[in-house]
């Protein structure tokens, strides 16, 4: 690599760096604006994905939630057509239109592009903060500044006992009340309090004593979760609910019954997507409906295969899919229908791709050496194939787009190196939002 540039000048370097940087910025505008036609389409649905983010992130390589970014900033540009353009021609990057379509509109477009041109990506950064900063003091309602302002913390004193101290929102402050007076009602109640008596109205010199009382409240919620815990279910144990179904209607969708217990009817697929991963009793009834035998309970997935089948899925195998919590074990070939539970006929699927699957939108077929196929009804596929290695050593480069003159200068700011003045730039923009807003709102300024 080093002799490949070594008869290269450093300005020639340079320039060759800065060209490309306003090329990057042209494809990153192009590309924005066809993710928002996309998203307008709804054609990420054609794939069978949640959203256009999903589709992002299986398509094109990008995080979850660098794609969700990319699909606001698609949109918001779409009403700023000053940056869009600014973006289009390569004078702006990606970051600093990110940054802006956060508070930009068409009352301050013009100022924050200006900030953008003559600026450093960080004087962007640093201008949009403080005007969010500036925003907040003037709009926040009492609720955004309860979420804004909560807080947690403890520290060690010098004797070695935890003092805390905490700023929680209503509604959080809320449950922790209660909880702690359920656990507090849970204690003994010492010999000398009368029965039904609060703890908060006993005399000045018992004070001490009810504090004591909501210590140890305290100290038995705390292990009372650590004992409980708060843990994801696994497999089988997941589905707390009761369906009654006759087995030729799990296995042939017959009529018959399929049913939760005490409550409505429901579709054999939907049985079947219950069933797929969960623990199964046999009854069987004579004509009258009455048991004549009830097998033990038992689980469709022994543990041992589940560890393999999170071993080697690692969440939701469906192409485009990021989840890996909240997923249940899919049987290829159900075993209503004779498919065996063994890893080759197992495949990990999301709760929103297990329903697409049961609800025959999608069809899935295995493949050898742990690959799957999804087939759309229209007979379109996408494979998901195993875990293989890759040849990262290509790089492939498009070719320069003609319709935008694209030169060394484009792209780089036209910053001197004077200081930015953050008061002034955040002034100016809530004096451009101030003449926007109807006076006697509930969004005018102090």
């Amino acid at each position: 690599m080093e002799r490949e540039f070594s008869s290269v000048s450093t300005p020639e370097l340079v320039d060759e760096i800065t060209t490309l940087a306003g090329h990057l910025n042209a494809a990153n505008a192009r590309f924005l604006v066809l993710v928002a036609e996309l998203d307008r389409r709804r054609g990420w649905a054609e794939w069978g994905v949640k959203s256009c983010a999903h589709w992002l992130n299986w398509k094109c390589g990008i995080g979850l939630g660098a794609a969700r970014e990319k699909v606001r900033v698609a949109h918001a540009l779409e009403q700023l057509p000053r940056l869009a353009a600014a973006m289009a021609e390569g004078r702006i990057s990606y970051f600093k239109a990110r940054e802006l379509t956060r508070v930009a509109d068409s009352s301050n477009e013009d100022y924050l592009l200006n900030i953008a041109l003559c600026g450093t990506a960080s004087h962007v950064e640093h201008a949009v903060r403080g005007y969010r900063r500036a925003l907040d003091a003037a709009e926040l309602s009492r609720e955004a500044i309860q979420q804004r302002d909560q807080s947690l913390w403890f520290h060690i004193e010098p004797d070695g006992s935890m003092v805390i101290r905490g700023r929680l929102p209503a509604e959080v402050g809320t449950l922790f009340v209660k909880a702690l007076q359920a656990a507090e009602d849970s204690l003994p109640i010492p010999k000398n309090v009368p029965a039904g008596t609060s703890f908060d109205t006993v005399p000045t010199d018992d004070l001490h004593r009810s504090r004591k009382r909501r210590v140890e409240a305290l100290a038995t919620m705390a292990e009372s979760f650590l004992a409980s815990g708060s843990h994801e279910l696994a497999g089988g144990d997941r589905q707390q609910i009761i369906v009654h179904v006759d087995a030729e209607t799990l296995k042939h969708s017959h009529a018959g019954r399929c049913e939760l217990e005490h409550g409505p009817s429901i579709a054999a697929d939907t049985a079947r997507r219950l069933s797929c991963d969960a623990s199964l009793v046999a009854i069987i009834e004579n004509e009258q409906g009455e048991p004549l035998n009830v097998g033990r309970k038992t689980r469709t997935i022994p543990p041992a295969i589940r560890r393999a089948l999170n071993a080697r899925d690692k969440g939701c195998r469906f192409p485009g899919c990021a989840f890996k919590r909240y997923v249940d074990g899919h049987h290829v070939k159900h075993w209503a229908h004779g498919g065996e539970t063994k890893l080759s006929n197992l495949v990990t699927l999301c709760r929103f791709h297990h329903r697409l699957v049961h609800e025959g939108q999608v069809t899935i077929q295995a493949l050898d050496g742990g690959a799957f196929r999804f087939v759309r009804p229209d007979g379109r596929s996408y494979d998901s194939p195993a875990p293989a290695r890759s040849d990262w050593s290509r790089l492939v480069a498009a070719p320069q787009s003609g319709e935008i003159r694209i030169t060394p200068s484009t792209a780089v700011t036209h910053w001197m190196g004077e200081a930015l003045d953050l008061d002034d730039a955040v002034s100016a923009l809530m004096e451009r939002r101030a003449k926007t807003v109807p006076a006697g709102t509930s969004s005018d300024l102090p």
